[in-house]
């Protein structure tokens, strides 16, 4: 049987005005919410991580692994290079830093980790570390 509700039209309004104000940053006119977009696949012994930073120099690019933590860090700088007196009428590009943190199954291989950055993507290939097996002791 199905529930019946009494409509409140002013309950909608109100929920309409503050609905997902705490769930997402207030953005406000000419700044792009910039994102690392991750794509990760795992087989029996690495990670495979493909992660979308475009516009950035590869140079610009940080990865940090500690244990099966990863954080991928990027900064944009905005160089202005305006000649004759020019002046900006308006910019949207983006810059600044952007970070994205994740955490993995498993650790990993720091020492054989592989990363290559091209059009936009940082490919990174992450060894899963050997897990040392575990040795039962007889106490005296």
């Amino acid at each position: 049987m199905a529930n019946i509700l009494r409509y409140n039209q002013a309950d909608d309004t109100f929920d309409d005005l503050f609905r997902g104000f705490f769930m997402r940053p207030v953005r406000y006119e000419g700044h792009q919410e910039v994102q690392i977009k991750l794509d990760v696949s795992e087989d029996e012994k690495s990670f495979t991580v493909h992660a979308e930073i475009p516009g950035v120099k590869k140079e610009d690019i940080q990865v940090t692994i500690d244990g099966a933590h990863v954080t991928i860090s990027a900064e944009t700088k905005n160089e202005k290079d305006l000649k004759d007196g020019g002046k900006v009428l308006r910019s949207e590009r983006y810059y600044g830093k952007v970070a994205r943190a994740f955490t993995l199954t498993q650790d990993v291989d720091e020492a054989t980790t592989q990363a290559k950055y091209n059009n936009g993507v940082l490919e990174m290939h992450l060894p899963k570390r050997v897990a040392a097996k575990t040795k039962r002791i007889t106490i005296q």
